[in-house]
């Protein structure tokens, strides 16, 4: 399988922010804690502030206001991805030069926006992650990276791009890619998701180095997070990469069952005699193969269609220039 790799951008020339439109993004949830001093750490440059609140329960939306943030609330809890789709369709209509997006939680530092930021505004980039690894200068528990690792493989695997830390929170959009991003994730595995928009729009992600403060207790379990996010990515090859999630395993299952079927004919030829059990495991891995092989190119065939037919209809609504 062909990766898409990124790229690194030399961060020696930074961007003036007074001389560009950029707007944060803050997703939150029951981040009373932070999110003031994020904010105000935040308003320190130039940008606008926007932050969405997934539904908190706490004082979230009262602080963030109070800092001099504007705020979007979600009735009811609905994750990370339904989060930020909020905020995107609410930073579609403003339409600044790079949107910022940065947790709430105080891990990420602020003053390492202008270095996110700058690939994007110099035109290296439609995506920059902010990489806790390209460095090293995170102090990160070693069971986190083991499973970020394990993140970062398996994303890079199902998507087909590359990345050092899929898992990052802290990134920057140019245009074309916030026009783009619309996550049918609601979890974390939303970070996984934009490579996978990445390889299908054809957006260029680079990796900027950046520091992550772990302050505070592990707020959920890691295991578990490891967990919904590798089901989160799963689906999402379901979804995106049809062809690789059922046709592959369908491959592999036919071929176990042809292995199968020439053990059951070495075996009457010789004892004379038909192994009925490993007849039944020949025909049941060659039917569920074929099966699962058949599926797969009819969803592929079906999604290309309809992202052929979406695109003409993009063409189609676009205003005509007059010569």
């Amino acid at each position: 399988m062909q990766m898409e790799n990124t790229n690194q951008i030399p961060q020696d020339a930074q961007i003036d922010l007074h001389e560009h439109r950029v707007l944060v993004l803050v997703p939150a949830y029951n981040e009373s804690r932070f999110i003031g001093s994020v904010i105000l750490q935040l308003k320190r440059n130039p940008v606008d502030v926007l932050v969405v609140d997934d539904g908190s329960t706490d004082d979230t939306a009262e602080i963030a206001k109070a800092a001099g943030a504007e705020v979007v609330r979600l009735e009811t809890n609905q994750g990370k991805g339904a989060a930020l789709n909020a905020g995107l369709a609410h930073v579609r209509q403003r339409s600044p030069e790079a949107v910022v997006i940065i947790d709430a939680d105080g891990q990420h530092l602020p003053d390492e926006l202008v270095k996110v930021v700058t690939p994007i505004l110099t035109g290296d980039a439609d995506i920059a992650i902010g990489s806790r690894y390209l460095h090293n200068t995170s102090n990160t528990p070693r069971h986190r990276k083991f499973g970020h690792k394990a993140m970062n493989l398996a994303t890079r695997l199902a998507s087909g791009v590359n990345a050092t830390d899929s898992q990052s929170g802290y990134r920057a959009f140019s245009p074309k890619a916030y026009n783009h991003l619309k996550f049918s994730s609601k979890g974390f595995s939303v970070e996984s998701e934009m490579q996978f928009l990445a390889s299908e729009h054809h957006l260029k992600i680079v990796d900027v180095p950046v520091t992550i403060q772990y302050l505070d207790g592990e707020k959920r379990s890691a295991w578990k997070q490891g967990a919904s996010v590798l089901n989160g990515i799963l689906a999402l090859t379901s979804q995106y990469r049809p062809l690789l999630f059922f046709s592959v395993p369908g491959l592999v299952s036919l071929l176990g069952g042809l292995i199968w079927g020439v053990i059951v004919i070495n075996r009457y030829r010789i004892y004379g005699r038909l192994a009925v059990g490993y007849a039944m495991i020949c025909v049941l891995l060659c039917l569920i193969g074929l099966m699962l092989f058949s599926t797969g190119i009819t969803l592929h065939s079906i999604r290309a269609l309809f992202l052929e037919h979406l695109s003409r209809d993009e063409i189609s609504q676009q205003p005509k220039i007059r010569s």
